[in-house]
């Protein structure tokens, strides 16, 4: 049954567990004439298509990255979503952590100052050290935003032992549906468009700014919300972002809202929603965390 929970799994995520090789089908008893509990339908619909998942592949070019190249193209620039072959940011040292974190500007929505989560939803998240540390599911702020800038910092942990999929893996949702990747990509040579610093599923960084698990990292963001005119998309969302300090988006649409090998599409026609730190198991922690609305 791993690969049936695996797929109900995704179908109420945006960002699922990728699949791995699926072992042959045990035998199964021919179905009971008797009418199956709908759940029970659902669970043997949702194993018979898990058996189908697709396997991770390497780049062509030995770089080691790893992806899909049976995913959907991306028709604004060919490649396939989490294309393994797709170019791999370049290497940009950021230099150390500073000693201090920035500071909040006054006029800031401190959502997170290391005093307290009641600026936030209660969840399976919980502070650790004066941070906040990662649980399961989905951290979500109690107020909504549009146009805005955006600072937090965020550690991937040192010494993980989890599967690789997990490894610093966290995500920034930019009103609950546009995910800017959180994830080890000091170590780990994920799909460009999944790597940390990435609008996922969509566009990788212009470099590779990460630092080593265990150092802090910022992102400083600049969000412009989507426009709707009488529920059909005036102006997409556009995103500019520095990775500890470096440049790695500039005014780069946002096609989308956040998916797992599908392409991205605007379903929610609302230009607000709330900032939203999303969890894979992986107890990566935040500090600083403040938006200016604008």
């Amino acid at each position: 049954m791993a690969g049936a929970c695996t797929l109900l799994m995704n179908l109420h995520s945006f960002k699922p567990i990728p699949h791995f090789p699926i072992l042959p089908l045990p035998m199964i008893a021919p179905p009971s004439p008797r009418p199956r509990p709908l759940l029970a339908l659902l669970a043997l619909a949702a194993f018979a298509l898990a058996s189908q998942a697709a396997d991770l592949v390497r780049a062509k070019d030995g770089s080691g990255v790893y992806g899909y190249n049976d995913t959907p193209i991306l028709p604004w620039c060919g490649f396939h979503v989490h294309d393994a072959d797709r170019p791999a940011p370049r290497r940009v040292d950021p230099g150390p952590p500073p000693a201090l974190s920035a500071a909040a500007p006054s006029d800031a929505v401190v959502l997170f100052d290391g005093k307290d989560m009641s600026r936030w939803v209660p969840s399976t998240w919980n502070m650790a050290d004066g941070c906040i540390e990662a649980g399961s599911g989905v951290l979500t702020s109690r107020q909504e935003f549009g146009d805005c800038q955006i600072h937090l910092e965020w550690q991937a942990p040192s010494g993980f032992e989890g599967p690789w999929y997990n490894r610093g893996n966290n995500g920034v949702m930019l009103m609950g549906l546009y995910e800017i990747q959180i994830f080890d990509s000091f170590n780990e040579k994920i799909y460009p468009d999944g790597q940390a610093a990435a609008i996922y599923g969509q566009t990788p960084p212009l470099v590779n700014a990460c630092r080593r698990p265990g150092e802090w990292q910022a992102f400083d963001i600049l969000f412009v919300a989507p426009r709707f005119e009488g529920g059909t998309l005036a102006a997409p969302a556009r995103l500019t972002l520095l990775h500890n300090g470096v440049l790695v988006h500039l005014n780069e649409t946002i096609r989308g809202e956040t998916g797992h090998r599908v392409l991205p599409a605007y379903r929610r026609t609302t230009s607000q929603g709330p900032l939203q730190l999303s969890g894979h198991d992986c107890p990566v922690r935040f500090r600083n965390i403040w938006v200016r609305p604008l």
